[in-house]
C-alpha cells in the first residue's frame, strides 16, 4: 500500500515538472505573438517556436502517463515537431537579417506540414505506427538538427566570440545563442531516448525554458539579484571635472574613432583617458545616463549613417563591419534600439 501510495505521488511529480514548462510555454507564446510591446516579426517567430515546442512537449508528457490519448492529439504534435527547426531558424534570421526574409518563410512553415498530411492520408498513425516512427526518426529529426545547424551558422561569428571570449557578448547575442543551444539540447534529449527515457524530452524542455527566464532576467533585470546602495553614491564626478572628461572622451571616438575597432572594451576607453575603469563607468553612467555599450554604438550608428548615405557600393553588412560592428545582428538590433528603424529601412528612406 505504502508502495503504490509513494508511485502514485512519484509519478504525479514527474508529470508535473514534465509539463511544467509546455503550459508556462504557451502563456509565454501568447505574450511575445499579442501582447508584448514593440512586437516585430521575430517575435511572432519566436512565439511560433515556444507553442510547438510546447505541444510537441505536451504531447510526450500525455502519451507517456496516458499511452491511449486519441490519434488526432499525437499527430498534432508530430506536426508541431516538423516546425520546430523551420520556426528556430526563421526567428534567428529575422532577428539577424530581417531585410532579407520577405515571404520565402511560407515555404518553410508549409513544406513540412503538406508531407505530414500527405504521409498521414497514406498510412495512419493507428494502422503504421511503425512506419510513423521510423518517419520521426529519420526525416523529422534529421530535418530539426539540419535547421539547428543552419541557425547556428546565422550567427557563426557569435559563437567564434564565445568560444574565443575575444569581447563580452551583447544581451541579443546572449539570447540567441541560449535559444539555439537549448532548443538543440532538447533534440539530443529525444535523439538518446533509448538510453535513458522518453519523458527526459520533456523535463528538459522544463529545465532548458526556466533556465532561459532566468538569464533573461538576470541581464535584464538584474536589480532582482543585487542589494545594496548605488555603485557610485559617495563618490559623485564633480561637475568641472565630469565637463572635461566628456570633452576628452568625444573627442576620442569622434576624431581618435575608437568606435571603429570591433574588439573595443571599456579598459581600453579608459586607459586612453588616463582614469579607473570605474571611473568611465561612473561617468557614463551619472553624467551620460547611459552604459559603454550604447555609448559606443551611438558613434558607431552616426558613421554607419553616413556610410549607409555616401557608399552605396557597399553592403549593409559591409558598412556594419566597417563602423566597427563585430557582426551583422549586433549591428541591426543597435540600429534598431537607436534609431527606433532597421539599417535597410533607412536606407530606403533616401532613394
Amino acid at each position: 500500500m505504502g508502495g503504490t501510495l509513494r508511485m502514485r505521488l512519484e509519478n504525479q511529480l514527474l508529470f508535473f515538472f514534465s509539463g511544467l514548462g509546455s503550459f508556462n510555454g504557451l502563456f509565454m507564446a501568447t505574450y511575445y505573438a499579442f501582447l508584448m510591446k514593440g512586437r516585430n516579426r521575430a517575435s511572432k517567430f519566436l512565439a511560433a517556436l515556444i507553442l510547438v515546442l510546447s505541444i510537441r512537449i505536451l504531447k510526450s508528457t500525455f502519451l507517456f502517463f496516458y499511452p491511449d490519448i486519441p490519434e488526432l492529439f499525437i499527430q498534432v504534435g508530430l506536426t508541431a515537431c516538423a516546425l520546430i527547426g523551420p520556426f528556430l531558424f526563421l526567428y534567428i534570421k529575422e532577428s539577424t537579417s530581417p531585410e532579407q526574409n520577405g515571404h520565402l518563410w511560407i515555404l518553410h512553415v508549409i513544406a513540412p506540414i503538406l508531407v505530414i498530411l500527405i504521409f498521414r492520408y497514406f498510412y495512419s498513425y493507428s494502422r503504421h505506427d511503425k512506419a510513423w516512427y521510423f518517419f520521426i526518426v529519420w526525416v523529422v529529426y534529421v530535418q530539426w538538427v539540419i535547421y539547428v545547424m543552419r541557425s547556428g551558422y546565422l550567427v557563426k561569428d557569435t559563437f567564434k566570440t564565445l568560444f574565443t571570449r575575444s569581447r563580452k557578448l551583447t544581451d541579443h547575442e546572449t539570447w540567441l545563442v541560449n535559444v539555439i543551444i537549448g532548443t538543440f539540447i532538447v533534440w539530443l534529449a529525444y535523439r538518446t531516448v533509448r538510453y535513458t527515457s522518453y519523458i527526459v524530452g520533456a523535463l528538459s524542455f522544463s529545465f532548458i525554458f526556466y533556465l532561459l527566464i532566468l538569464t533573461w532576467l538576470y541581464r535584464k533585470r538584474n536589480a532582482f539579484f543585487v542589494s545594496g546602495q548605488p555603485k557610485y553614491a559617495n563618490k559623485k564626478i564633480g561637475h568641472t571635472e565630469a565637463e572635461k572628461l566628456i570633452h576628452q572622451l568625444t573627442l576620442l571616438f569622434s576624431e581618435a574613432q575608437l568606435h571603429l575597432n570591433p574588439d573595443l572594451k571599456l579598459s581600453d576607453v579608459a586607459e586612453a583617458l588616463e582614469v579607473s575603469d570605474h571611473r568611465l563607468s561612473q561617468l557614463l553612467n551619472d553624467n551620460l545616463t547611459t552604459n559603454f555599450s550604447d555609448f559606443i554604438n551611438t558613434f558607431r550608428i552616426r558613421t554607419a549613417e553616413e556610410m549607409i548615405q555616401t557608399k552605396d557600393q557597399l553592403t549593409l553588412e559591409a558598412i556594419g563591419k566597417e563602423s566597427g560592428f563585430r557582426s551583422n545582428s549586433t549591428f541591426y538590433a543597435a540600429f534598431k534600439k537607436l534609431k527606433g528603424t532597421t539599417p535597410a529601412q533607412f536606407k530606403k528612406t533616401l532613394s
